[in-house]
């Protein structure tokens, strides 16, 4: 039975949408009774009622996997734009107020991951009642999820050349050319950038931003080489350096204590570092709730000094 928008009103709830929503994203009626603190049989009414409403299932069993019907897909899209527009209103009406007060949702490539708590420690002094996720990913994936609504606001070194993204540019990301202490590379007078490469380089995963802007660097300087590992990490990268498995190109950020005690040595290479900018991205359909304003306003006005007095480079 099609029922009229009235009608569909007044048989659906909040509270239906809520529980189809952590379902949807657990794909366990289980795993979704236990983070919203219910039973399952409690679930398993709700999704009833639901599905009642709308005439058709959310989710279908095969075996014992649960899997989304296309109903459910189209209604997690509405259920996703009607929290989000609901969360906005909430952010808004406690602005009146004079307060800024909601969540922030932000999605961290993992190259930026150690420099994000130095940007929030004053953004959160300012504004004691945000509350603040973080997600840390591989560029790619920061990416899908940020166009799918899931985050806020992405921290990523490379944005994809695309009108659907909105970027705030705030701070230099270097990468720097790393060898291990004692390496035969220091030995030697005026090293170009490909004997750099041919000292064993070590690289990140496909998907990466760094393995983009190195493989961008080569590409104009025409540079060509073989990497002889691939790592899904910068701390596994430069576990690698350290251990005299090869060289590597790290983000300063990352190397900057290495470097201080002298474990890691920075050898000067005509082209090095290749210099990109962390950005801020979000969606530019996408109106900044304020919060997200406020932590934009605040990487605008606050980023360069934030990270600078921690990160300097030499």
């Amino acid at each position: 039975m099609i029922y009229t928008l009235g009608q569909l009103l007044n048989r659906l709830t909040f509270r239906q949408l809520q529980v189809f929503q952590v379902v949807f994203h657990k794909l366990s009626y289980s795993k979704a009774a236990e983070e919203l603190g219910l039973t399952q049989p409690a679930v398993s009414a709700q999704m009833k009622q639901l599905e009642a409403a709308l005439g058709q299932p959310m989710f279908d069993y095969v075996g014992k996997q649960l899997y989304v019907t296309p109903a459910g897909a189209q209604l997690e899209k509405v259920v996703r734009e009607i929290f989000s527009d609901l969360e906005t209103l909430q952010m808004n009406l406690y602005q009146l107020e004079g307060k800024l007060r909601g969540e922030l949702r932000l999605c961290v490539i993992s190259s930026a991951e150690i420099i994000v708590p130095y940007l929030l420690k004053g953004f959160l002094e300012k504004f004691p009642e945000v509350e603040v996720r973080v997600t840390v990913l591989n560029r790619t994936n920061a990416t899908d999820r940020l166009l799918q609504n899931q985050d806020d606001i992405v921290i990523t070194g490379i944005v994809p050349d695309t009108r659907l993204l909105s970027r705030q540019p705030f701070y230099d990301n270097l990468l720097v050319p790393v060898v291990k202490a004692g390496h035969s590379l220091l030995e030697q007078n005026d090293v170009s950038a490909q004997a750099f490469f041919d000292a064993g380089f070590l690289q990140r995963e496909v998907g990466s931003g760094s393995r983009a802007a190195i493989e961008g660097f080569c590409k104009s300087q025409r540079i060509q080489f073989t990497p002889v590992l691939e790592f899904g990490s910068n701390e596994s990268v430069k576990h690698g350096v350290i251990a005299g498995l090869g060289v590597a190109l790290l983000p300063f950020a990352n190397v900057i204590s290495e470097l201080k005690t002298g474990v890691l040595v920075m050898p000067t290479i005509k082209g090095f570092p290749i210099k990109r900018s962390w950005c801020a991205v979000y969606p530019s359909s996408k109106q900044p709730t304020p919060v997200m304003q406020a932590f934009l306003d605040h990487l605008r006005d606050e980023g360069d000094k934030c990270l600078s007095e921690e990160f300097r480079y030499p």
